[in-house]
């Protein structure tokens, strides 16, 4: 993203200004130089200084022209906003004293507010210089309400929208309300403006400000349950606005659009403007603007893979801040209303009048857009969101014929554990979770053959079915968490999925069925370590009464837990699929010696009934079948086993099921989770971090 400042050099000349409105050309003179160097210099300029000054400055005033004329391209590195971030702090503390008499926020905020009702007019003619200045406008608001959200209380915030021009101080309770006004206003330039290359950086402009009204939260320990936010979001005059808000949130996160070449679009070489250059002047600028330069065109850096699509980057992180606001006192939270209740534009059916906020949209766009990003935690966190909470979605995807398309990203995530964050771990854990609920789902993976599986790199898979490889993934997870994490949340949540599959296990990849065994055989050494550590400090406190003892009581019975929980995964499978799985029955006679010290312990031996039967049926007809024998004439013998087997001799269980509820005030966790995407991943915001209190630095 691009952002504009004074360009030194700009000559504006006349041209004609008849019926036909005011023409112009531009001749733009470029100064190259550092941009560090130079927005260390804003706080001296003459335009800021009037601004943030003693003197009131009418909303009519020709300096609005001159204030707005400017451009620079954003600073790309964290030095350099900093540094712009300083700056405007020094700009915002003189302006905080002074506005008070001046008014001058509220003479700005009129500008742009008056600018924007001709802001669709201007991009239908092609009026760049009208939106290239309106985007100056809300760019300076923007770095303005971030200083001063972080600064002062929302009280204090409040009056500053309200301060006029009157004796010093003043301020009138019935004026109008400004910063309802800006929100409105806002909401309309993101919903309305038609997306072209002289309007993107505007949108991306619209779609930041809104984020930073919202960022009060960042200054706050505690999640905020009554705030501006919930005054003027979810009810008043922004309400209508709620769903034409989100879908155009979701749309701009579904086309990804990309930004206009650098300098293509807001200072074209030559244009034939309409008469709104000046609309809100009494007079037309001439001759060569004072204005200042911070960098050329040229200096912005290439854009990262991830944030190739600003608009679509920052259109997202609003929308989950949306989404994740709490209810207010008296008012269910519409934004996230909307995103339960949306639906396909292929349905038909009438939305029930009980659904507020009701939309349609085109969920085969979506689904490929959610399919392609899921390298970012934010497309992960909406994925979850829309999958839990929007069961339309949800029916949706499930139906898919490719799944794999979208199960595979999540996979990868996982399976690059190392490199992900522990949020979105858990996010695409939880996505699994949430999917093998379903039965037709467990069934529909192991009917997709994939081939040659690139990214994972512990076996060559020439030929694997998307439940194996399903199954692969999620046990490294566990063994990954076994030897580092220790994180008894992830543990729960990975053989949940895998329990939930378990009964539908189909033709099991003789690798899967190997791991499967392996990770059995890790518990089962790890039981035992436990224990004997448990027996050894036991009778050491027999001759020292002043050592603690160390918690192994409630080391071994969370491993007994997991223990448990593979033995009832593996009993599962054997008793609604031992014919389809041919390699798990292999891969357990292979190691039927692990199993023999659960037979009589007596936190097993119910669920070892089974296994033990298999294991003792199996192993007489190998016995019978006499020695040295192959691996294809051993599975040869446990398939026509698996056919003679009866089935009345497997006890049964009740069915292995489990379902992923959100924990009360699920807002604890997805709150701040949400406003660290938006601290680290936010196009052109930036925030002190010793001034975030909502999360620590280090907590991803």
């Amino acid at each position: 993203m691009r952002r504009w400042w004074p360009c030194c050099g700009e000559q504006v000349q006349r041209l004609s200004c008849g019926n036909e409105g005011l023409r112009t050309s531009y001749r733009p003179d470029w100064k190259m130089g550092s941009n560090s160097s130079r927005i260390g210099d804003l706080p001296k300029n003459e335009y800021l200084k009037k601004l943030s000054g003693t003197e009131s400055v009418s909303e009519n005033d020709p300096f609005w022209n001159q204030l707005l004329s400017f451009s620079f391209p954003a600073p790309t590195s964290s030095t350099e906003l900093k540094l712009l971030e300083e700056a405007t702090v020094s700009v915002c503390r003189s302006l905080v004293v002074n506005n008070p008499r001046t008014g001058n926020l509220g003479a700005l905020i009129k500008v742009f507010l008056s600018r924007t009702k001709e802001l669709k007019l201007s991009a239908e003619c092609q009026n760049h210089i009208f939106i290239w200045q309106t985007h100056n406008a809300l760019f300076i608001i923007c770095c303005l309400l971030k200083v001063f959200i972080c600064e002062m209380s929302e009280e204090e915030l409040q009056l500053h929208f309200t301060y006029e021009e009157k004796s010093p101080g003043s301020y009138s309770s019935d004026a109008e309300d400004l910063l309802e006004e800006l929100l409105c206003c806002l909401m309309q330039l993101i919903t309305d403006i038609p997306l072209l290359d002289i309007t993107y950086e505007i949108s991306v402009e619209a779609v930041s400000t809104m984020v930073v009204f919202l960022s009060c939260q960042l200054f706050h320990k505690e999640v905020l349950r009554q705030s501006i936010s919930h005054k003027y979001l979810m009810r008043g005059r922004c309400l209508p606005y709620t769903s034409k808000l989100v879908k155009t949130l979701l749309y701009n996160f579904i086309r990804q659009e990309k930004p206009p070449p650098p300098g293509a679009h807001v200072l074209p070489q030559q244009s034939d403007g309409g008469g709104l250059l000046y609309g809100l002047a009494s007079g037309v600028a001439t001759g060569l603007w004072t204005v200042f330069t911070l960098g050329g065109v040229g200096s912005k850096a290439a854009a990262t893979p991830e944030l190739s699509s600003p608009l679509a980057n920052q259109s997202l992180l609003l929308l989950l801040v949306l989404a994740n606001l709490t209810d207010a006192a008296d008012t269910p939270n519409p934004y996230r209303q909307a995103i339960m209740s949306f639906k396909n534009t292929q349905d038909s059916s009438p939305f029930p009048s009980s659904i507020p906020h009701a939309f349609q949209i085109n969920f085969n766009s979506l689904y490929t857009a959610l399919c392609e990003q899921q390298t970012s935690d934010q497309a992960t966190l909406l994925l979850y969101t829309l999958l839990h909470q929007n069961s339309n979605v949800r029916t949706y995807m499930l139906a898919r014929t490719d799944m794999e398309n979208l199960v595979l990203p999540i996979l990868e995530i996982l399976y690059h554990v190392e490199e992900r964050n522990s949020h979105h771990v858990y996010m695409a854990l939880i996505i699994l979770l949430i999917l093998t609920e379903d039965d037709g789902f467990n069934r529909s993976i192991h009917e997709v053959i994939l081939k040659n599986i690139t990214w994972y790199s512990e076996r060559v898979l020439t030929e694997i079915s998307l439940g194996s490889l399903l199954i692969l993934v999620v046990i490294r997870t566990i063994q990954y968490n076994m030897t580092r994490t220790r994180d008894k949340y992830l543990h729960t949540n990975c053989l949940a999925a895998l329990a939930n599959m378990s009964a539908q296990f189909r033709s099991l990849h003789q690798y899967a069925a190997q791991r499967i065994i392996s990770l059995f055989s890790l518990l089962s050494k790890k039981h035992n370590k436990v224990l004997e550590q448990a027996t050894q400090s036991l009778r050491g406190s027999l001759s020292s009464n002043d050592v603690p003892l160390p918690d192994y009581a409630q080391d071994l019975n969370v491993i007994e837990e997991v223990i448990r929980m593979m033995l009832e995964i593996i009993n599962s499978c054997l008793t609604n699929s031992l014919h389809h799985n041919p390699n798990l029955v292999y891969a357990l006679l292979y190691k039927r010696d692990l199993f023999e010290q659960f037979r009589t312990h007596p936190s097993f031996q119910d669920i070892m009934q089974n296994i033990d039967l298999v294991i003792t049926f199996f192993s007489s007809r190998l016995l019978q079948a006499g020695a040295e024998l192959s691996v294809e004439r051993v599975l040869e013998i446990i398939k026509q086993g698996a056919v003679a087997l009866p089935k009345d001799r497997l006890k049964k269980f009740p069915e292995l099921k489990f379902k992923y509820v959100e924990e009360e005030q699920p807002e604890e966790f997805f709150i701040p989770y949400v406003w660290s995407l938006v601290y680290n991943s936010a196009v052109g915001l930036y925030w002190n971090p010793q001034d975030i209190q909502l999360f620590t630095m280090d907590s991803d």
